[in-house]
């Protein structure tokens, strides 16, 4: 006892004060962290919409070029002569399906409507920003072409249904493979 009286009080611990004033700078820090976290999601919706848009948009004016869908056209039926470098036939039928799929972007690359290096080889397509890939493609539910993105978060892809349509995953322009109840990543088709 006679030890702890010999002790200056700046010696004995932290005060209340100080530990308070640790505990917020904690706090701003963890918050700081989850607000981090938020803009770059969305970050990642905004580009996957601004990307999705462009890529309708490449879409429609390769049509108003040639008078059929890029992947979709017939080297022998286009209106106007199709891109130097194009091999690919496709059935012209209005739908891009099988082969067609991958043959898009080649077609818009040929046409010097995008840039990139597709190839026209099954998976050369475009990258989404949370990691899937982006393509065009007959989706049977809604009997329509639409912009196909795999890999998006449960809660992205209920984000995205409920801003640009009404929310529920099986109906409307937005679907998605599963109900977002279940938190496993999503196809999402979107109707062109």
């Amino acid at each position: 006892m006679e030890r702890l009286r010999n002790f200056r009080k700046s010696e004995l611990g932290f005060t209340l004060v100080e530990l308070a004033l640790v505990l917020v700078i904690i706090g701003l820090l963890i918050t700081g962290v989850l607000k981090g976290e938020a803009l770059i999601e969305n970050a990642k919706v905004k580009k996957l919409v601004n990307q999705k848009e462009s890529l309708v948009a490449a879409f429609y004016t390769f049509y108003d070029r040639f008078g059929q869908y890029p992947g979709d056209e017939n080297l022998g039926t286009a209106l106007a002569p199709i891109p130097t470098g194009d091999t690919h036939n496709g059935n012209v039928n209005g739908q891009i399906a099988g082969n067609e799929t991958w043959w898009v972007f080649q077609d818009l690359v040929l046409a010097q409507i995008i840039n990139g290096n597709y190839t026209g080889a099954a998976n050369s397509c475009p990258n989404n920003p949370f990691g899937g890939t982006m393509i065009i493609q007959q989706y049977g539910a809604l009997n329509a072409n639409c912009v196909v993105n795999d890999a998006i978060p449960a809660d992205v892809a209920q984000q995205l249904d409920s801003k640009y349509d009404d929310g529920v995953w099986n109906t409307g322009s937005i679907r998605a493979n599963t109900a977002y109840t279940a938190q496993t990543a999503k196809t999402v088709y979107w109707r062109m």
